[in-house]
């Protein structure tokens, strides 16, 4: 292995941390608590080198490092990334340092809640620079046990049922996508079979799978993985897990770990399985439109702040579905922008809502009111992203919907020769889920906890400090950066889902995709 690559860094540095914490006494909290801040610090800045150090024009993988593990099965410690995958591990390194920094409220057991922290860290990293599909499910599930136990022990109001609840269902997808995986490893001729994903594209590319074992294993990628993701009608873990959450661990599942799924999607299950995927479709669109309309219409009920936003995330993953579901060139590429643009959201609404609970001791959006007064500064960051949350043009959230709409509405030209369900008239129906009743809840919410008259017990709140407020501004200013010039991830994902389409393209002959 060589120790020096930017991406086995990546992974390895925040388990060094991990593993320095247990030697620092439990007592020296202020060593624990900077010593983790230097971890995901030093994390974050490899992950932006490996985004600045990447180079767009090259269409392969990069910072390839591959050490041989298990010969009989072809395993091998193997990491590379390309332009979706380098995105995912800047997006991991942002959102874990915040996280870091917005654990200040963690007074008991900080050691281990770090260390935990660490690990989930690591664990994200793992799965978007493994490029061996047993290393990417394994830093997957190394990243979801913290998860569990943050749940458990740290979280609020009824954490034993959020934490056991997110077990039972994530549990449940990951076995039913990891028996899609083995299915998808028998399904090879018996001298081929690997778990080398480089390997498996190329050789997909000149041998696809008959379409009948496609469309056998797909949906159990499909339902497996979009668990993970909340897809409705999977989704009700989201809501209860992320009310109950602890702020840094809500921040890292919303805005990281939930976008493996996806990633997962896109990377093994499309091009390798892209008969099936077309098979699918129609049901999918129907699925990913519960999302959009149903969650929405859910999160518009929502008197907990942290339940609404667990049900508006589950409506923004409508729209990366969507953007997968068009089979299009540009609706992909909006699908990666949305998952980055949502990840970095995500982390800074529950941060907020972490800071308004720490605050108040309560979510409860009738008992809030007028906070933009005493919190100035946390409340003015809370509409910002709440604008960005309904799409407003500027936030990143924008650019990435607009082009997955795009892509959703070039669809039926190609899919209509396939006899599958067209993409196009669910497109207003995005549009109204996404725009109004998102506006709706995300708007009255805002209107509810920010303004009008303060309550006496409110009026005495502190707002942030200078250091406190050092993750918001670092969320909203990715928040803007990529709203205002979206290219510079754009450029970065294109190459790699050309080559996904192009792959698709071959393997049904009869599909004309637009780009």
């Amino acid at each position: 292995m060589d120790f020096l690559n930017i991406l086995n860094c990546t992974i390895l540095t925040p388990l060094v941390f991990a593993a320095g914490l247990c030697f620092v006494p439990a007592a020296k909290t202020h060593a624990i608590r900077w010593l983790a801040i230097l971890g995901s610090f030093v994390t974050a800045v490899l992950g932006v080198l490996a985004f600045l150090w990447f180079s767009a024009s090259d269409t392969g993988f990069q910072f390839v490092n591959q050490v041989p593990w298990v010969a009989a099965l072809d395993m091998s410690w193997h990491v590379g990334v390309d332009g979706i995958s380098v995105v995912l591990v800047l997006l991991t390194g942002i959102v874990g340092f915040a996280a870091a920094l917005v654990s200040w409220d963690i007074q008991s057991r900080q050691k281990e809640f770090y260390v935990l922290l660490l690990i989930m860290i690591a664990g994200a990293m793992g799965m978007f620079a493994s490029l061996d599909i047993f290393f990417i499910y394994f830093f997957h599930e190394l990243a979801l046990i913290p998860t569990f136990l943050m749940i458990g022990i740290w979280g609020s109001g009824k954490r034993e049922y959020a934490a056991m609840k997110m077990t039972l269902y994530l549990s449940a997808g990951a076995f039913v996508a990891l028996i899609g995986l083995i299915a998808l490893y028998l399904a090879l001729p018996a001298d081929v079979r690997t778990l080398d994903l480089v390997k498996l594209l190329d050789y997909a590319r000149s041998h696809p799978l008959a379409a009948n074992v496609q469309y056998f294993i797909y949906p159990l990628l499909l339902f497996g993985l979009g668990t993970l993701v909340s897809l409705v009608p999977f989704h009700t873990w989201a809501p209860v897990g992320y009310g109950c959450a602890p702020t840094a661990t809500a921040m890292l599942h919303a805005g990281v770990l939930k976008k493996f799924g996806l990633y997962a999607l896109i990377r093994i299950a499309l091009p390798l399985l892209p008969v099936g995927a077309h098979d699918w479709n129609g049901l999918l669109v129907v699925l990913l439109l519960g999302n959009i309309v149903y969650a929405g219409l859910v999160a518009m009920t929502q008197k907990n702040f942290n339940y609404l936003l667990g049900y508006s995330s589950v409506a923004h993953m409508g729209f990366v579905f969507l953007g997968i579901a068009s089979f299009t060139f540009i609706g992909l590429t909006g699908a990666v922008l949305v998952m980055f643009a949502h990840g970095i959201l995500a982390a800074l609404l529950f941060a907020l809502s972490g800071y308004v609970y720490a605050q108040t001791g309560t979510r409860e959006i009738s008992e809030l009111g007028g906070l933009c007064k005493p919190l100035a500064f946390v409340g003015t960051l809370l509409v910002m992203a709440g604008f960005a949350s309904i799409g407003l043009p500027g936030f990143a959230n924008f650019p990435g919907e607009v082009m997955v709409l795009f892509g959703a509405w070039q669809a039926p030209a190609w899919q209509a020769k396939m006899g599958a369900a067209t993409v196009s008239w669910p497109v207003p129906l995005a549009i109204w889920g996404g725009s109004v009743i998102g506006a709706v809840y995300m708007l009255r919410a805002l209107r509810n906890i920010c303004f009008g008259p303060t309550p006496v017990r409110w009026q005495m709140l502190a707002d942030a400090n200078l250091f406190a407020r050092v993750p918001y501004l670092l969320l909203l200013g990715v928040l803007i950066w990529v709203g205002v010039y979206p290219r510079a991830l754009v450029e970065t994902i294109k190459p790699a889902t050309a080559q996904i389409i192009t792959a698709v393209e071959k393997a049904v002959p009869a599909v004309s995709l637009k780009r």
